[in-house]
């Protein structure tokens, strides 16, 4: 008789923008291992900073109870001007990784692309507040923010008592790239969440719907190797792998 397989309760969240900051090493570990980010080591500070192959990006992870956790700067290019994004200690790490992930693309267009676009293919409508995209559940909201001729963009979650995260991206920053940020942010595949990830801004079963699954430990445990690999394998352009621990969409049902 074979050994029995060994397994983890997973807890899958949606919507996904309510899971949960998850863990900030599927940011780090594939930006360094897949794509050359250097970081520097300071055993004294609990922070990582990560600088890109070419110096021209910086992202800093730093815990700061009245600000953003994440921030990244950018240097002014030749066609554009420095820039910045930066997000809250909530922002589940699936969604940011949008983000990052179209940065350091290297087949990548620069083309401009609006970032609203996907989350009206998803749904999202118009708010009360000028120029801005509000998601079904009503927890949700991206806002093109315009003063004075400038412009940047802002999403941010929210409960009924309190916010729970924002994103912030300076004017320069490329709308592909926020446009990365709303195609995972829309995306309507719940999040997994287990062990100490399962803390959650919130377990209201009118606000999130939790689905439970057992999984095997192996898979769990080979997920963020798995990214490493499918990023990595873009510089040589093969199809990459599909992460072993996305499920098909959920209903939208509430709390089972």
């Amino acid at each position: 008789m074979p050994p029995k397989l060994e397994t983890v309760e997973v807890e899958f969240i949606a919507p996904r923008h309510l899971a949960g900051g998850g863990d900030p090493a599927w940011i780090t570990v594939p930006l360094h291992r897949a794509c050359g980010w250097s970081y520097g080591h300071d055993p004294l500070m609990p922070r990582v900073i990560l600088s890109s192959p070419d110096q021209k990006a910086l992202l800093r992870l730093e815990p700061n109870p009245h600000g953003q956790w994440w921030t990244l700067h950018h240097a002014p290019e030749r066609d554009r001007r420095a820039w910045y994004a930066s997000f809250g200690a909530w922002t589940p790490v699936e969604i940011l990784a949008g983000f990052t992930d179209a940065l350091t693309d290297p087949a990548a267009t620069p083309a401009a692309t609006d970032p609203y676009e996907p989350l009206k293919r998803a749904g999202w409508t118009p708010t009360s507040y000028p120029d801005g995209l509000l998601s079904p559940d009503g927890t949700a909201m991206v806002q093109h923010v315009e003063s004075e001729g400038t412009g940047h963009w802002v999403a941010t979650a929210t409960l009924p008592s309190r916010p729970v995260w924002q994103a912030r991206f300076g004017e320069h920053t490329p709308t592909r790239l926020i446009a990365a940020f709303t195609t995972a942010l829309a995306d309507p595949i719940p999040l997994p969440r287990t062990g100490s990830l399962l803390s959650t801004p919130t377990r209201n079963p009118n606000l999130v719907t939790r689905t439970h699954e057992e999984v095997p430990v192996v898979q769990v445990a080979s997920a963020l190797e798995e990214r490493v690999h499918a990023l990595a394998a873009r510089r040589a352009d093969p199809p990459a792998r599909p992460s072993t621990l996305r499920r098909p969409p959920t209903n939208n049902g509430r709390s089972r």
